[in-house]
């Protein structure tokens, strides 16, 4: 049994004032006044199990293959550790950072949350466009010379955030084009919005999606006069899972493409800053017309080690039509404004931080270590005779196994090296036969892990 008083019709605890309110710490009952009583009750017996509601789940659901990949990747390493308990484990897996924030952003972040447990430097909720001052700043640090302004530039919790959000301003009767392989969101959400059949095995793929195949063969970037006309095309450069940056002249290639067939190009720029051949555009709006054509995300993510803190962004252009002459860019701040409240505000300073000189010198510090970690990866595979691709451009490693099913060589790999990577026909059918072996890793785990390779598959 529990007691509370009511001071003025409000009760103590419980809905209407905080249990440990100043005015019920210190309030006494006062004379001649009632006193509320409230007595525990027993909780409702649960539920026979098996019970069910009338309600059912989105049935796009059920086509999607298996788990999502880096969770069924996990699976595998559990299940590994599992028998045995003593294997050192280095993760090349799943393209999470491993090195700290830089200090002069770390710094930045906690300066702010200091400031608002401060009357002065509180502040609640924000613009979900983001903090006007990191929209400027992130306009004039990427965009300067491509006509991109600040307020075509909305902040939001992430890259991947932003391609679920992105998708229901499309809706379900959509065509929808991926590069094959691709990070599998793009599959996967378009699969959950229902803009493709069921999966089949014959194809190894969705029925209704079209895949552009990106191997060797053809550099890594499709032959699009072989694409069938979509809606959507979902483009990633430098690649991931490849580590493939497309040229100028093809990025001009996919831009005539999406504008002679009315397509829209959903951008993922989110390793931009681990290219360093100028022959390779760090964004879409590098090519004329693309503003008419696409629209293009990224992320502090790979850039400040921000996997946890969760800050990126999407640039919507102004000129971005729907077939009606609406503003593609309405209905995006439509969709985000109803579902998303803004980018937290730690986050936020932490970006602002990254952006000015300090920050983006250690910025370059950082993803030049990760750079360097994929050179010494790509050298350990071409010293050992594999056919490898990425690592220059990009903080992955392509690396190939002619002739043997790609799960397979995952599961040879954690059996013989402990070593986690990730199979290739997990980003597409064109996947099959690689793996792809992540930068994100300690230096000495980087070089262990080629001590490792060389012992296992050294000839």
């Amino acid at each position: 049994m529990a007691q509370a008083m009511k001071l003025d019709g409000r009760s103590c605890f419980g809905a209407g004032a905080p249990l440990q309110s100043p005015r019920c710490r210190s309030a006494v009952r006062p004379a001649g006044r009632k006193v509320t009583t409230i007595r525990s009750v027993a909780a409702p017996p649960k539920s026979e199990e098996g019970t069910t509601t009338r309600l059912n789940k989105n049935p796009n659901l059920d086509k999607l293959q298996a788990g999502y990949l880096f969770p069924e990747i996990a699976k595998r390493r559990n299940a590994h550790i599992k028998s045995r308990p003593d294997a050192k484990i280095i993760s090349l897996g799943i393209g999470d950072t491993t090195e700290p924030i830089p200090s002069f952003v770390a710094s930045a972040m906690a300066k702010a949350a200091e400031a608002l447990g401060t009357l002065e430097g509180y502040s609640g909720y924000g613009s979900e466009a983001g903090k006007q001052p990191l929209r400027e700043a992130i306009a004039k640090t990427f965009y300067s010379d491509t006509g991109v302004n600040a307020g075509e530039v909305f902040v939001s919790d992430g890259s991947k955030c932003d391609l679920g959000r992105l998708q229901m301003m499309f809706g379900s009767d959509l065509s929808v084009a991926v590069q094959d392989p691709a990070y599998p969101v793009y599959v996967d959400s378009s699969v959950i919005m229902g803009m493709t059949g069921n999966y089949n095995p014959e194809s190894v793929g969705f029925d209704g999606m079209e895949y552009m195949p990106c191997s060797p063969a053809n550099s890594f970037f499709p032959d699009l006069a072989k694409v069938k006309r979509t809606d959507l095309i979902f483009f990633c450069s430098p690649n991931n899972p490849t580590g493939a940056a497309a040229t100028r002249q093809q990025l001009e290639e996919l831009v005539a493409h999406a504008r002679k067939n009315g397509s829209i190009i959903v951008y993922d720029a989110a390793y931009a800053l681990y290219i360093s051949d100028r022959n390779c555009p760090k964004s879409i709006f590098e090519i004329p017309g693309a503003e008419t054509c696409a629209m293009e995300t990224c992320s502090f993510s790979k850039y400040a080690g921000f996997t946890g803190v969760r800050l990126g962004w999407t640039v919507v252009p102004d000129a971005l039509r729907f077939a009606d002459g609406s503003k593609v860019q309405d209905a995006f701040v439509r969709v985000t404004s109803t579902v998303f409240n803004g980018a937290s505000n730690l986050s936020q300073a932490g970006g602002l931080a990254c952006l000015e000189p300090e920050g983006l010198s250690q910025v370059a510090d950082l993803v030049a270590f990760y750079k360097e970690n994929a050179t010494i990866l790509r050298k350990c595979f071409q010293e050992l005779g594999f056919e490898v691709y990425g690592g220059d451009n990009a903080p992955y490693v392509w690396v190939g196994f002619p002739g043997k099913p790609s799960w397979d060589v995952f599961a040879e790999i954690l059996d013989k090296c402990d070593i986690v990577t990730t199979p290739g026909s997990g980003f597409g059918p064109t996947g099959e036969g690689f793996v792809r072996a992540s930068a994100f890793a300690h230096r000495e785990d980087v070089l262990e892990a080629v001590n490792r390779f060389k012992k296992a598959f050294g000839k």
